[in-house]
């Protein structure tokens, strides 16, 4: 994980005070895990879970299982859900929001991360396309094209990598039925980092 997504975690968790029990879904046996997250070291019950293989960290216990059948937990078990890096490599990524939302106590802070696209501010650029005119037609295409993009995270298969998401799909889709806290854009390819809590019911 990189350093930077990391500790935007870690701050979103210490400025919107993340209690436990925690779990993260796509937790390794490693450093960088959120579980080790320093806003998080006095939460005694800190658990992952995994598609590979069960682990312990730091006093962590890691699970194997899917994240689609969260049923060895029950509804409204955990105050603190966090998951980074993972629903692009979910093909059915809703049925893990859903399982997300069921385990998640009311009040309960929700933060993911996902690798995202995001086009550059033409204004960014326009100093260059205005020198583009200049060059052959060919190759002042070529740029054009290339500057009409956007950069997004190259593919990571484990086991496959389907999706890439927008800032507005972090906010209606990933946060939805939650109280939006905050929507971080970081790095280049970006990444969203997006907070919720979840919702007493009416």
């Amino acid at each position: 994980m990189h350093p930077t997504i990391f500790a935007a975690f870690d701050e979103i968790c210490r400025q919107h005070t993340a209690t436990g029990p925690v779990l993260e879904i796509g937790a390794t046996a490693s450093a960088d895990t959120l579980l080790m997250l320093p806003s998080l070291a006095l939460v005694s019950e800190r658990i992952g879970i995994n598609l590979v293989a069960p682990g312990t960290i730091g006093g962590c216990q890691i699970l194997q299982g899917g994240a689609h059948d969260l049923s060895q937990f029950e509804s409204g078990h955990f105050a603190t859900i966090l998951c980074n890096s993972m629903l692009e490599h979910d093909p059915r990524f809703w049925l893990t929001l859903a399982e997300i939302r069921r385990v998640a106590r009311a009040s309960a802070l929700i933060v993911i991360g996902v690798p995202g696209f995001a086009a550059a501010p033409v204004t960014r650029h326009r100093g260059l396309l205005n020198r583009l005119r200049r060059l052959p037609s060919p190759w002042r295409r070529a740029m054009e094209i290339h500057l009409a993009g956007t950069s997004v995270l190259p593919p990571h298969h484990f086991p496959g990598d389907y999706y890439r998401f927008s800032e507005q799909a972090c906010r209606e889709i990933l946060m939805e039925g939650l109280e939006l806290l905050e929507l971080r854009r970081l790095l280049d390819p970006p990444r969203f980092v997006a907070a919720g809590r979840k919702k007493f019911r009416d």
